[in-house]
């Protein structure tokens, strides 16, 4: 089953909050948001698989990831609301449409169910080019992203992932980049509806989800509202935390 971790306790009267992360993160980068919430229900950040500490595969197909937290939540004993950022969203998309019983409600951050074009193995090849040798604190392995071009806002998140002791990245490079046809697409074979209330939250800045993807969402997520944070690009929670804290908050409390 998936590493997790786990903020607040269980309450009577909201439902447990699951956060799947997005590429290359882990539940880790979702710590400080997650304690903010805990306040009224538990949060749960799971690693999803080939991050963080969550088991290794050779596949990384949205159904798996789908099972992968259907998993999860039945082991917390569901329903849940779940909410899903990039990778992530893509994964919570694929469950709420396979089992609709063990999602409340859903929360998608910048992403779509459409298959996209661009890639992001260059930042594997970045991750892998760091020598790890020299490495002795995170700041160094920053210093050598860098020097690949990697921007500083993803220089920190990337090296989350960094198990600095251990000289080791604590994600499954290999699967990631034979996978990554898989992660920028969507699996067309999945079909079904869900038909909870649905929130499509994204930074106003990004172009991840577009006007011409609302007919396809609309589709799938009948109940889906489209919200969007003013002045945040693709990594809406890093960028506008308190923001995106409290759309969902509103959104979940509705």
């Amino acid at each position: 089953m998936l590493n997790f971790s786990e903020y607040g306790a269980a309450a009577p009267d909201a439902p447990t909050l699951v956060i799947a992360h997005g590429l290359y993160g882990s539940g880790r980068n979702w710590g400080v948001i997650a304690k903010r919430l805990s306040d009224g229900r538990r949060v749960v950040t799971p690693d999803m698989r080939n991050h963080g500490l969550s088991p290794r595969s050779d596949s990384h197909s949205y159904r798996d990831l789908a099972g992968d937290l259907a998993d999860l939540i039945t082991s917390l004993e569901g329903p849940v609301d779940l909410c899903g950022h990039s990778m992530g969203g893509k994964a919570a998309m694929a469950l709420a449409l396979t089992r609709p019983e063990l999602v409340r409600r859903l929360i998608v951050a910048d992403i779509a169910p459409v298959a996209y074009t661009h890639t992001q193995a260059m930042f594997i090849d970045a991750m892998r080019a760091v020598d790890l040798t020299r490495v002795t604190r995170r700041s160094d392995a920053e210093t050598q992203l860098a020097d690949a071009g990697v921007e500083r806002a993803l220089q920190s998140f990337f090296t989350q992932s960094l198990d600095v002791p251990e000289k080791r990245w604590r994600l499954n490079l290999d699967a990631l980049e034979a996978e990554m046809p898989r992660i920028i697409g969507w699996p067309d074979d999945i079909q079904g509806r869900f038909n909870g209330p649905t929130l499509f939250l994204s930074g106003g800045a990004s172009d991840y989800v577009r006007p011409e993807h609302r007919d396809r969402i609309k589709s799938l997520f009948p109940a889906a509202r489209f919200a969007k944070l003013p002045g945040a690009g693709h990594w809406l929670h890093a960028e506008k935390p308190r923001d995106f804290e409290a759309a969902l908050r509103t959104f979940l409390d509705a």
